[in-house]
């Protein structure tokens, strides 16, 4: 199940959490905090507002458990989820507290420094956020050193990953904690540093940038630009990140493409200098023993034996699957 740890016991810590903010991504959190058997607490900018947001809490795991992707329990375990519209009583001596108002800085920082005064001194406080530095976010932040960010990525339930990203002065014991927390609860958590976009929202909009490019400059229809993503680099990704992924294609072969596309598009296929220092080396990825990596060649073969084995497991699982229905691109009329 997606979730991990849903029916396998609560996590250590924390045993209290607040959401504080019911959108898509609050609800999605709150439902895997309950389901892994965390208390939970929910409020949103207003009674109507946190009324509506349990309602919809409950109409959310409801159709995930009749789908079967979310186990029987978690009804009830979400249906014990409390609702409160006062922030104060919410955060009220809570171990974590999970901010995930809209992403606008003006909100946030109003939000953060208000739980954060009515919050417990040693309660970790996380805000949920897709671009905005965390630095920054603290300055609003009391005792901010209990403060950090996190990046989760929708639907929150399903998607495995989420980046947590620490400020200047975040105790390096709460990210531990936090680290620790995500694990337990079946996420895939990455530390990374705080700067606009933080690395996921960087590297996909750099991809999605090159897909409207393809789009406007005619190669393609959003459709078959689509089709060529997941089933080409998008099908590797899933258990292989870029790195290992030109280390196994071999590093010289990537500064050969890249030079082809610099030449044909500009500066925004200029490669860093890392490849290049990497390639003059002579460290071309597996085929050398050294890349990005170091491989012995007992490692380099298991390597791409374990890659083959796993392609032809997905390969197998989308065959079995139901093909996605998309709607209409009118260019394709």
């Amino acid at each position: 199940m997606a979730t991990g740890a849903v029916g396998a016991g609560a996590p250590a810590w924390p045993r209290t959490v607040a959401v504080i903010g019911a959108g898509t991504m609050g609800l999605g959190v709150a439902e895997q905090f309950a389901a892994a058997g965390l208390t939970v607490r929910i409020t949103d900018r207003s009674p109507e507002a946190t009324a509506q947001a349990y309602d919809r809490l409950m109409q959310r795991v409801r159709g995930h458990a009749a789908a079967g992707i979310m186990p029987p329990e978690a009804v009830e375990r979400c249906a014990a989820v409390t609702a409160n519209p006062d922030l104060a009583a919410t955060v009220d001596g809570v171990d974590f507290i999970f901010e995930a108002v809209f992403e606008q800085q003006e909100v946030k920082d109003d939000v953060l420094a208000r739980l954060s005064r009515a919050a417990r001194p040693d309660a970790v406080i996380v805000s949920n956020t897709s671009s905005f530095p965390i630095d920054d976010l603290a300055e609003h932040v009391l005792n901010a050193e209990r403060f950090l960010g996190l990046h989760w990525f929708n639907p929150p339930e399903w998607t495995p990953g989420v980046e947590v990203i620490p400020h200047d002065t975040t105790d390096p014991a709460a990210v531990t904690q936090v680290v620790a927390f995500l694990r337990a609860i079946g996420k895939r958590p990455a530390v990374v540093r705080s700067a606009p976009g933080f690395v996921a929202n960087r590297i996909q909009n750099a991809l999605f940038r090159e897909a409207l490019a393809c789009v406007q400059d005619g190669l393609a229809s959003p459709r078959e630009v689509d089709e060529v993503c997941r089933s080409t680099f998008g099908f590797r990704m899933p258990f292989f990140g870029p790195f290992l992924i030109a280390d196994m294609a071999g590093l010289d072969v990537w500064e050969s493409a890249a030079g082809t596309m610099e030449r044909a598009y500009g500066e925004r296929f200029q490669m860093p200098p890392i490849l290049h220092d990497l390639v003059a080396q002579g460290k071309l990825g597996t085929k050398t023993g050294a890349g990005f990596f170091t491989y012995t060649p007992e490692e380099r073969d298991q390597l791409l034996l374990e890659r083959d084995r796993r392609y032809a497991a997905l390969n197998e699982l989308l065959a079995r699957l139901p093909p996605i229905v998309a709607g209409t691109d009118d260019r394709e009329e």
